[in-house]
């Protein structure tokens, strides 16, 4: 029987380590009820799952270094009716979707991995990167007076990863529906991470996508015989938790977070703002059926 593929597509900092350290927790540790079960690692290793999976029950940033540019992930779920279903993190820390922008260029085994299956887009709810709109700065200028002095240092010689994300995120989209990375059209589930941050401005998921990310919403609007896209809002991690690296330990929320009896209940995941779950495994559900 031929298994349902997803694969994991986000820019570095999108939330992929989080909620696959989650992810993992759930399917591992059988905490509670979830429409999904682990079958067995197809990629990876135990270890390192067992151990960003630590960091997130301590309430602790994952350490960038430890989770590796290189690192590859992939699992075997099963669902509920006991149909396979592979979900893989071609590059758990971002930098091959990085580079596929900046430099056009894609490793040929991430490549593969890439013309795969469904997609599982990570965008950072609370620190998406805006444009710079033309009236925006028009009007700053005219609180300046109506001009400003020159300025005092160079300007700052123009890189792709000073791109809005949303430029960025239409154009890895634009590459996984054209060769050599097509595979036809696909379900594309975008995951809204971080939500605990981002839901205080009352929109629904889709929504936030709408008014956050015009220029991603519009391109998935026009290309929906290419994309059949929902969007979710996920709070893996359930608020800020320890930076030890950046001397930031004994953050408030974290401590609060340990005190949860079941660690599962941290996470937060809803489709339509008013109902939610604690199971990570509903938006893959999603995608392969």
């Amino acid at each position: 029987m031929a298994q349902n593929s997803i694969v994991v597509v986000g820019l570095p900092g999108s939330g992929k380590t989080t909620f696959l350290a989650a992810l993992w927790h759930l399917v591992f540790g059988r905490e509670m009820p979830i429409k999904m079960e682990l079958h067995n690692i197809a990629r990876g290793n135990q270890t390192h799952l067992n151990a960003i999976a630590d960091r997130w029950l301590r309430a602790e940033v994952q350490d960038r270094t430890d989770v590796g540019g290189d690192q590859v992930v992939s699992l075997n779920l099963l669902d509920e009716k006991k149909h396979p279903v592979q979900i893989t993190f071609p590059d758990v820390a971002g930098e091959v979707f990085s580079q596929m922008w900046e430099q056009r260029e894609c490793e040929p085994d991430a490549a593969e991995m890439l013309r795969n299956g469904n997609v599982l887009l990570f965008i950072n709810a609370p620190r998406i990167q805006a444009p710079h709109w033309v009236h925006e700065l028009s009007q700053q200028v005219a609180a300046l007076g109506g001009g400003v002095d020159e300025p005092d240092e160079e300007p700052v010689s123009w890189d792709p990863k000073l791109a809005p994300t949303q430029v960025q995120l239409v154009g890895l989209l634009t590459m996984l529906s054209e060769f050599p990375l097509d595979s036809g059209p696909r379900k594309l589930c975008v995951i809204l991470s971080a939500w605990d941050k981002a839901r205080g401005e009352g929109l629904v998921p889709a929504a936030f996508l709408e008014a956050k990310l015009p220029l991603l919403n519009q391109y998935l609007q026009t290309n929906s015989a290419q994309w059949e896209w929902q969007v979710y809002g996920v709070s893996a991690q359930g608020g800020d938790y320890d930076d030890k690296a950046a001397g930031k330990p004994g953050n408030v929320e974290a401590a609060e977070l340990r005190k949860i009896n079941n660690p599962a209940e941290r996470i937060f995941l809803t489709l339509d703002g008013k109902t939610s779950s604690h199971d990570l495994t509903i938006p893959i559900g999603w995608l392969t059926t």
